[in-house]
């Protein structure tokens, strides 16, 4: 049987990178996804793919930092499906434009915040009841190597990141004994099209400044955060409860000097 047989999984910015990579993972292993996007032809793309290769996969268009957006995501979710086991938050983004605090726009760090926080607690606060009312399941949350150690140059983004980690920490002594784990997998470097943008002024800050230095010396690929996705999202990880998972070629072990 595959590990995922017979449950109803949301990933959120399904369209491209890891979050595509996770829907793919999940419908092979026999999850019916919904793709929550917010960019209506790489949705359209990811469904069709995924369709065509036999997965049970829909688009739902969403702007995960809107209230209305992510109700009808859900409420959608229950026309498709009737039930949900397992929320990914994987939908993030980090800016060029991102500075350190003295030097930082005000309406770079409400975006952030808006698309990093605001669409966990959003996405959280309307799928944990459903996922109460089917049973139990998993949420998993996307933080960053950000959030375990400290990086120069991306406040907003840092910030953000740590509050996912404490979210999941909270959310995971408040629902566990309702059925719900709630998870957070801490990615770095992973060769994605949000990687090649983030730096635009300095296109070796990633190479030089993290993976000169880590352990296993290279970059990640998103099919290898998609696997840690499906072990949280299945029962092999029925025990595993508020961790905080760091898949970043060990860099955040590694001597920064």
């Amino acid at each position: 049987m595959r590990r995922l047989e017979d449950r109803v999984a949301i990933v959120t910015g399904a369209g491209r990178g890891i979050g595509y990579a996770a829907a793919e993972a999940f419908v092979r292993e026999g999850a019916r996804v919904v793709l929550a996007e917010l960019d209506p032809e790489l949705g359209t793309q990811a469904e069709s793919r995924l369709r065509a290769a036999g997965g049970e996969a829909r688009f739902v268009p969403t702007d995960c930092g809107d209230r209305a957006s992510v109700e009808a995501l859900l409420t959608r979710t229950d026309e498709l499906f009737g039930a949900l086991h397992v929320l990914y938050n994987n939908a993030s983004i980090f800016l060029p434009q991102d500075q350190p605090v003295a030097d930082l726009d005000e309406t770079v760090w409400d975006r952030v915040i808006r698309v990093n926080l605001k669409s966990v607690f959003l996405c959280c606060k309307f799928a944990i009841p459903r996922i109460i009312r089917s049973g139990g399941g998993s949420v998993i949350n996307t933080a960053s190597s950000a959030a375990v150690i400290g990086i120069p140059g991306c406040d907003a983004y840092t910030a953000t990141k740590g509050a996912t980690v404490a979210l999941t920490r909270s959310l995971a002594v408040e629902y566990g004994r309702q059925g719900v784990r709630v998870n957070c997998i801490c990615p770095a470097g992973v060769e994605t099209e949000m990687m090649r943008v983030s730096n635009l002024d300095n296109a070796a800050f990633d190479a030089e400044f993290f993976f000169r230095r880590a352990p296993l010396g290279r970059f990640g690929r998103p099919e290898e955060i998609a696997q840690l996705a499906v072990f949280l999202a299945s029962n092999e990880s029925s025990y595993v409860q508020g961790a905080i998972v760091r898949a970043d070629g060990g860099i955040t072990i590694a001597p920064i000097a």
